[in-house]
């Protein structure tokens, strides 16, 4: 049965977080100091979370945790560069009860890390795939952590292409990397759910929806894309939503009594998403949930860390 909650398209973080009290609890955010990323972690840190920033701008990381308060914290994590990921988890002291595996890039250029990683895969599921690996022990020492995946309704515009995830065969493409690297996401949070659950770590995935931030600038008049100004003279019908609202589902799902016990699934608009309807940009693509497309991906994924 799909997981309904009483919020919706409009609730924001504040909402879904009130009344919760997360005393006690250490959280991790990715890409924390900007976006979506601040406003998970105000809701959290206001509910009584321990939150670290995991950011590559470590001072402007502090800066912004120094206004978010509540001893919020910031370290340097570099999820292209897999040394800074290692001194992360290295550094990292104690339990662990929330992942929120936020931070991401969008329709960059094509561009590789010095492993030949695509950066789009490397940067949004395989540094985070390799963090989460590293901080499982911290995470089951909790006996009841989440891991947050914020995937991307541009999931739906394509799978992983295991045969060319690098695009060394193929001409490339940013949206098709970024779609790739959405549903690795997704794959992501199916399979982690599925191997950790016993260990007491539940996995889930989400689209945040359609949101103003610095993830549009590479797709602002370079004819890679559309502007969000032109998209959304291009379709009325579709609202943006404001950071607060972008981050309310990943804060449900971080932290909401609602979602306790749930896993490997894939939510929108603060519910589990239905599956996706062609033609329309909404729900969730059968792909992205298939359990053996995400054990594939976990192997890949380790045999991509191992050779790097």
């Amino acid at each position: 049965m799909a997981i309904t909650t009483p919020f919706g398209p409009d609730s924001t973080a504040a909402d879904v977080i009130a009344g919760v009290d997360l005393t006690g609890k250490r959280a991790v955010i990715t890409g924390g100091a900007s976006g979506i990323g601040v406003e998970t972690a105000r809701a959290l840190a206001a509910a009584g979370a321990r939150v670290t920033l995991a950011v590559r701008d470590v001072e402007a990381g502090r800066r912004v945790a120094a206004g978010l308060g509540h001893g919020t914290t910031a370290e340097a994590l570099d999820l292209s560069d897999l040394a800074t990921v290692a001194a992360f988890v290295k550094a990292w002291d104690g339990p662990l009860h929330i992942l929120v595996n936020n931070a991401g890039i969008m329709a960059t250029p094509e561009l590789r890390t010095p492993g030949g990683v695509e950066l789009q895969f490397a940067t949004n599921h395989l540094g985070h795939f390799a963090l989460a690996l590293g901080l499982h022990d911290a995470l089951a020492a909790t006996g009841d952590a989440r891991i947050v995946s914020v995937s991307s309704v541009g999931h739906i515009n394509g799978e992983v292409v295991f045969d060319d995830i690098n695009f060394t065969k193929h001409p490339y493409d940013p949206w098709q990397a970024y779609s790739q690297s959405k549903t690795a996401n997704v794959l992501f949070a199916v399979e982690a759910d599925r191997l950790w659950a016993a260990d007491g770590i539940r996995a889930n995935a989400l689209t945040p929806g359609r949101i103003h931030t610095g993830l549009t600038r590479h797709i602002e008049n370079d004819g890679v894309g559309t502007s969000p100004t032109a998209f959304q003279a291009g379709n009325p019908d579709i609202k943006w939503k404001t950071p607060q609202q972008g981050a309310a589902t990943s804060t449900l799902l971080a932290a909401s009594p609602l979602l306790a016990g749930v896993g490997g699934r894939y939510f929108e608009d603060c519910q589990e998403a239905s599956p996706v309807v062609p033609g329309i940009r909404y729900g969730v693509a059968p792909y992205a949930l298939d359990p053996a497309k995400a054990a594939r991906l976990w192997q890949v994924s380790t045999d991509m860390l191992a050779a790097a």
